[in-house]
């Protein structure tokens, strides 16, 4: 069944960062937990008020990237910590970030965006696509990796397949352990990791998960994700070295049942803190916002108050500021862009 599964995924095409599967699963969960308000805001936002308004959008960054109009957003799609696994995992936001962006900054420029209240509805939208997929893309470890373009020139074998290691960690071994990819096996999962978030084998840790969660520092926020799934690079991913992997005949069953538990974690994960993060975009951008709008039009008629707006520089809103200072490329970074910025899946 197992290797049916596989044969049936080599016929995809593109890159997805946990899949089609992993990142609806995140938006499903995420959607459990937004409250009310957010919920009717992205709803808006989206032109979408089906139960699966997160959902439908969430591998939409994805399927931008591999568009030439879309191609130069790759680079957002993760950070390359330049470490030393299995010896040191870290990630560090003026080592790693490229110079053409990274997930960090994208998540910065993105969440401006979407809270700043004028842009265009389709530019609000696409801010809102874009954080729904990247908060994904941070917690998978090899997203926030450069050792062999994370990951994905180790070569191994899984289920008899020859692939790579980031292609097993976004898809085929997700996609194993659910039996398929569509918004119905999404909604499954999510259903399971919900139950283990409120009173499951999450339930004690998952406030740690948003412990610390600043949208006034994005930057701080979103490093401190990708350091904390970049750790499990070391620990769980590849803890004896990629070439002790590449050396094994196969990955299945052995790696596959050791890992999956850190898999369904970084879902949960992902989920919870996307619901949070739109949370805080709705509550101290978007709402604030709309009341200072209101208090405008009191005032004009005749009203004692009068609100003042933070206005934010419209050269901003590019995102430029957010990126570190231009400087010579490293040998991963060259690596990186000879490539084009994308994963490697070989089934």
């Amino acid at each position: 069944m197992a290797s049916y599964v596989l044969l049936c995924l080599a016929t995809l095409q593109g890159v997805r960062a946990w899949g089609v599967l992993g990142h609806a699963t995140v938006a499903y969960i995420a959607q459990n937990y937004v409250s009310d308000e957010t919920a009717s805001w992205a709803q808006g936002v989206l032109a979408d008020t089906s139960d699966s308004y997160l959902a439908n959008i969430a591998s939409w960054a994805d399927d931008y990237r591999e568009t030439t109009a879309g191609a130069w957003s790759a680079p957002l799609h993760f950070i390359d910590a330049e470490d030393n696994p299995p010896t040191t995992c870290d990630v560090n936001y003026e080592r790693d970030c490229g110079s053409t962006g990274c997930s960090v900054s994208a998540m910065a420029n993105y969440t401006q965006r979407a809270g700043d209240g004028r842009l265009t509805a389709a530019n609000t939208a696409e801010a809102v696509r874009f954080i729904v997929h990247f908060v994904g893309d941070i917690t998978q470890p090899l997203h926030d990796e450069a050792y062999e373009l994370g990951a994905n020139d180790v070569a191994v074998t899984f289920d008899g397949f020859s692939d790579n290691l980031h292609a097993d960690w976004d898809t085929y071994i997700p996609e194993m352990l659910i039996g398929g990819a569509t918004l119905a096996d999404a909604q499954t999962w999510a259903d399971t990791l919900i139950k283990d978030i409120d009173s499951g084998t999450y339930e004690s840790v998952k406030a740690s998960w948003i412990a610390g969660d600043d949208i006034d520092d994005v930057i701080t926020t979103a490093t401190a994700w990708a350091s904390d799934a970049n750790a499990f690079v070391c620990s769980v991913v590849m803890p004896n070295g990629a070439a002790a992997l590449t050396a094994m005949k196969d990955l299945y069953p052995t790696y596959y049942d050791s890992v999956l538990p850190t898999i369904e974690l970084q879902i949960a994960k992902a989920g919870y803190r996307l619901a949070n993060w739109l949370d805080l975009i709705y509550t101290t951008e978007v709402a604030t916002k709309r009341d200072i709008i209101d208090e405008s039009e009191l005032a004009k008629r005749g009203g004692s108050r009068m609100a003042s707006r933070k206005v934010v520089d419209e050269s901003e809103l590019d995102g430029r500021s957010f990126l570190p200072p231009p400087r010579s490329l490293s040998r991963a970074k060259m690596a990186r862009a000879a490539v084009g910025y994308g994963c490697n899946h070989q089934h």
